[in-house]
């Protein structure tokens, strides 16, 4: 539920954005300043965790997006919509929370496995979220905004009544350096885990993914809206809502049932190169798309990217002890919020100009980076 109210977001907060006067440099910003906010505050949730208990922090997170949504639906101009993205942000951390929750409950072997869950979730919230946000908006750009708080609150219901509680881990959290998640003002703690071979090279992966994904979430909307046309008239947030429901159908697809199958047949590390590869053809191709025809085939092949979460948050969760795991899931948070802070600004400025080719291969750049640190052998020497 939460992903639903996500992903009702995606495909139509650049259009009410449009509606309330921004360009698109100031959609980057709406964006950005969302994650800004998380950077700050993401590894307190996260250390607040570990000391009381996954569960009252995911309900705070919730109340937070509930709250940023109601703001939201009722903006009078872009200055509001800015206070109600940058209150979502502050409070933002279910996804690192709920991943921190899998790890203190899963073997290491099952991983893959069970942060896959996550996937399903998030192709499912792709699945149905957009389809919901392109049938409303038909009728009023507020309706999807309002169906996604409602969807909010059921989430922090269910948390409340049906979430098992966790023991606090901070016994663990204070067991070592770096026990503990870390702050943006503790830059010389990080980079500790950049000067560990394996782990940094998990790391600068995900990175690149967590960039080019935000360059891809970011732009595709504005870019569809300046180079598509649907009966005559640019594309909107229906259309948006429709493609996002079909990537999301091909995300089930892939981090279902046959997830765990692919990791015990080709490995983690195979199925990461191959995701990475999907995101570099995929955002190639979206970058030189003409057409809807064009369009949905580079939403096939950027589907295969969705491979690349699980398995490098498995990768990445098996590269530091279990003391440590807190504190390297919230670096990877720490990562994707600032990724969501420069990508959307990258993205925001080249369609501004009209670099609308150039958004989809610089994406594409990102993630051959990424697919090139993927295939090193294992990030050690030889």
């Amino acid at each position: 539920m939460d992903v639903l109210g996500l992903t009702i977001m995606i495909p139509l907060l650049p259009f009410y954005a449009e509606k309330l006067g921004a360009s698109p440099f100031q959609v980057g910003w709406l964006i950005g300043i969302y994650a800004a906010c998380q950077l700050v505050s993401g590894p307190l949730l996260g250390r607040m965790s570990d000391h009381l208990g996954r569960k009252p922090l995911l309900l705070v997170s919730q109340l937070g997006t509930l709250i940023g949504f109601l703001i939201t639906a009722f903006a009078p101009n872009l200055w509001i919509l800015f206070l109600a993205r940058a209150i979502d942000g502050a409070t933002a951390g279910n996804l690192s929370l709920a991943q921190a929750y899998i790890s203190d409950v899963t073997k290491p072997e099952d991983r893959a496995k069970s942060f896959g869950i996550i996937g399903i979730a998030f192709g499912m919230g792709f699945l149905i979220g957009p389809a919901i946000s392109g049938f409303l908006a038909r009728y009023d750009y507020r309706d999807p905004i309002f169906a996604a708080a409602a969807l909010s609150a059921m989430s922090i219901l269910t948390t409340y009544a049906l979430l098992p509680a966790t023991k606090p881990v901070s016994a663990q959290a204070e067991a070592g350096p770096g026990g503990r998640r870390l702050s943006i003002f503790e830059a010389g703690a990080y980079a500790a885990y950049f000067r560990r071979p394996l782990l940094a090279q998990r790391l600068w992966e995900f990175f690149c993914f967590a960039f080019s994904f935000a360059l891809f979430t970011a732009g595709l909307p504005l870019f569809a809206e300046r180079r598509l046309t649907w009966n005559g008239a640019p594309f909107g947030p229906v259309q948006l809502g429709y493609i996002w429901a079909f990537a999301g159908f091909l995300g089930i697809f892939l981090q279902g049932p046959m997830l765990g199958r692919l990791v015990k047949r080709f490995g983690e590390r195979s199925l990461n190169r191959v995701g990475f590869a999907g995101y570099v053809a995929g955002y190639a191709m979206l970058g030189l798309t003409h057409s809807i025809g064009m369009l949905i085939a580079a939403t096939v092949v950027t589907s295969i990217g969705t491979l690349v979460r699980p398995t490098l948050t498995s990768l990445i969760t098996q590269s530091a002890p279990r003391e440590e795991q807190g504190v390297v899931l919230g670096l990877t948070q720490s990562l994707t919020s600032l990724a969501q802070i420069v990508a959307p600004l990258l993205a925001g400025y080249l369609i501004q100009i009209g670099v609308l080719t150039g958004w989809g291969l610089v994406a594409s750049g990102v993630a051959a980076a990424g697919l090139g640190i993927a295939s090193r052998t294992d990030g050690s020497p030889g």
